[in-house]
């Protein structure tokens, strides 16, 4: 069973309408659950705005970014671990077309192969991208990064790294503490952030083995802060 549900994916990609009637909070908090990893145990999400920065931080139970997937030596078939940030921008507001699907944040972690902008190498830390999610039947965790398909030529943002999905791999500050985890978007590259709303969710992706659509499958998802992806926190500026 996956938490990403028709009607939850509906929700995430309408969320003023999911949150009307509903106590907005600017953070997320979650109760621990030990039988999740401690890596990916989300105890709360928020995201604050401060002298033009956007800075999105999780935290989990203990030992962010520990957990790493082990290298396989090939792209295809290969994991992906992440720590995700949906939220209700739009896909235009980041440099796709528009109206593409669910805008996430997200900072992973790939060991056998380099997505970066321009040809630059980042499979040996941790680093941020914007994807693009849609809903696929063929994911076991009910999402996907969204494919573009042979042969057309879509709108991109400068930094999209040349992969044939809606991803983007801007080079934003991600750093890790012994429970945080953080990512620091500068408000002028995106000035809706500071209006959007938000969820928190660790998961693992894969690579589709034969390299065909779709090629970058939400394999498992961890935890979703909210429990249901409803986007309820609310970016704010910093206290």
């Amino acid at each position: 069973m996956t938490i990403f549900s028709a009607r939850s994916m509906g929700c995430a990609a309408t969320a003023l309408l999911c949150l009307a009637g509903t106590a907005l909070a600017h953070e997320i908090r979650a109760e621990s659950k030990a039988a999740i990893n401690a890596s990916f145990d989300i105890i709360e999400t928020r995201v604050t705005t401060d002298k033009g920065v956007a800075t999105f931080r999780t935290r989990v139970r203990a030992e962010a970014g520990k957990a790493r997937p082990k290298a396989t030596g090939k792209f295809e078939g290969s994991e992906v671990y992440a720590y995700v940030w949906p939220t209700s921008l739009n896909s235009g507001d980041i440099g796709f077309e528009t109206d593409q699907g669910i805008v996430a944040l997200a900072a992973t972690f790939h060991p056998d192969f380099d997505d970066g902008a321009k040809g630059a190498k980042n499979r040996d830390r941790w680093h941020a991208h914007w994807v693009v999610l849609n809903e696929d039947k063929a994911c076991p965790g009910g999402l996907k990064v969204k494919d573009i398909p042979a042969g057309t030529k879509p709108k991109v943002p400068e930094t999209w790294p040349g992969a044939p999905i809606l991803i983007d791999s801007p080079d934003y500050e991600t750093t890790f503490g012994a429970d945080v985890v953080e990512v620091r978007v500068p408000l002028k590259d995106i000035g809706a952030l500071a209006t959007a709303r938000f969820d928190g969710v660790t998961a693992g992706l894969k690579v589709n083995a034969n390299l065909h659509a779709p090629l970058l499958c939400v394999q498992n998802i961890h935890k979703v802060a909210s429990g249901n992806l409803s986007l309820p926190g609310r970016v704010a500026p910093k206290n």
